[in-house]
């Protein structure tokens, strides 16, 4: 029986959850797989057969004392208060459920300590690599602790300052994108939607996690570009100053995002992982503007698709109109092929065979090795009879 392979889900936002189903879609049908994770509902409706292993939410759980509080975090640490039960729950049943199942590899996304965790239980684990500011002891602690990264992005995406010794065991699947929807073209998209055949339309991607996409840099916007139509999709933060224009719509919510983005002309959208490779897909030029993240994550993924001529960006918000103007001049001027370079349809593919591989090949010779360690055993209690 092929060992079996667990994941560690983190459950804010849907990318982490998302990205599991990609990759355990592609797994063999024999593997067994098990999801732990304080959000089982992200896998409602998933089609293959694994066990889904619900955790408690630590996420603002209280510190019961003052006095445990106020007690430092380590720097091998990046947020782990003591006194939380929640915390101790969520840590027993991970152990248990690894050496109740005979996990053969641990895959976290994302978490630090429960990678070290992992390390500590004698249990072989994998980091996604994710990017950002990650030289601080607990992030190397958990990569050096890992038997392996796996990287969802292109190898030309990677940060210049990622130590030469850890790139050497991360696997670049290539750009990871857990959207499937076929991918129309523009006057087919258009044509779908209703939309003006002719005219520039810039369609701007907002998502649900942070802070949000702020709405009145985009009303500057409109006016900046005053032919052209402005399509919002997702939620917006307003701060109640705005004046709206009528060639800009807030659509919230849609399905079929896809045909939105085969329309566009142009895209705007933050750094989010799943969202890059959606637009590198469709090939569009972008508009990075990224969101505060943890690490700077989204703030070095933007200096990575800049570099690579991917995308333009800027510092901030243009809150004028010919800041508006020059960065849409320049993102006309995107060669649109360095994005859609970006993409793989093979990655989830390439990066669950390297899963699964990495993880026979760690446990090879297991069965023999243990019953050698057992007859061994009888013969020292003969000796001792």
């Amino acid at each position: 029986m092929k060992k079996p392979i667990s994941f560690f889900v983190h459950h804010q936002g849907r990318g982490h959850a998302n990205r599991t189903m990609a990759l355990v879609s592609e797994f063999a049908r024999d593997r067994p797989v098990s999801v732990l994770t304080a959000g089982p509902h992200l896998f409602d409706g998933f089609a293959r057969d694994i066990e889904i292993v619900p955790l408690p939410n630590m996420i603002g759980a209280g510190v019961p004392t003052e006095r445990l509080y106020a007690e430092p975090t380590p720097s091998v640490m990046h947020c782990v208060p003591l006194g939380v039960a929640e915390m101790r729950r969520t840590m027993r049943t991970i152990l248990d459920h690894l050496d109740d199942r005979g996990t053969g590899l641990f895959v976290v996304d994302v978490s630090s300590e429960i990678g070290l965790l992992s390390r500590v239980a004698s249990v072989p684990s994998i980091q996604i690599r994710m990017h950002g500011d990650r030289a601080d002891i607990g992030h190397v602690g958990a990569y050096e602790a890992a038997v392996g990264m796996l990287a969802p992005f292109d190898e030309r995406m990677e940060q210049d300052d990622y130590p030469a010794k850890l790139r050497a065991k991360t696997f670049y699947s290539g750009g990871l994108c857990t959207t499937a929807d076929a991918v129309p073209d523009k006057a087919e998209a258009r044509a779908r939607l209703g939309l003006d055949p002719t005219r520039e339309i810039v369609v701007v991607l907002t998502g649900g996690g942070g802070s949000g996409t702020p709405y009145a840099p985009l009303t500057v916007a409109a006016r900046a570009a005053p032919d052209a139509l402005w399509l919002v999709l997702g939620p917006t933060h307003r701060e109640g100053h705005e004046t709206d224009f009528s060639n800009c719509r807030e659509l919230g919510w849609v399905r079929g995002v896809t045909d939105y983005l085969a329309a566009a002309d142009i895209v705007i959208a933050s750094a989010g992982d799943n969202t890059v490779h959606e637009i590198a897909r469709v090939g569009r030029p972008l508009v990075v503007m990224p969101e505060w993240r943890y690490f700077g994550e989204q703030t070095r993924k933007a200096e990575a698709l800049v570099r690579l001529g991917a995308a333009v960006s800027a510092p901030a918000w243009p809150g004028d109109l010919a800041g508006w103007q020059s960065l849409l001049e320049r993102a006309r001027a995107l060669d649109t092929q360095a994005i859609a370079s970006l993409y793989d349809p093979d990655a989830a593919r390439k990066a669950a065979g390297w899963l699964e591989g990495l993880c026979d090949e760690l446990w090879t010779g297991a069965s023999e090795a243990q019953a050698e360690t057992e007859r061994d055993a009888a013969r020292t209690l003969s000796v001792v009879a």
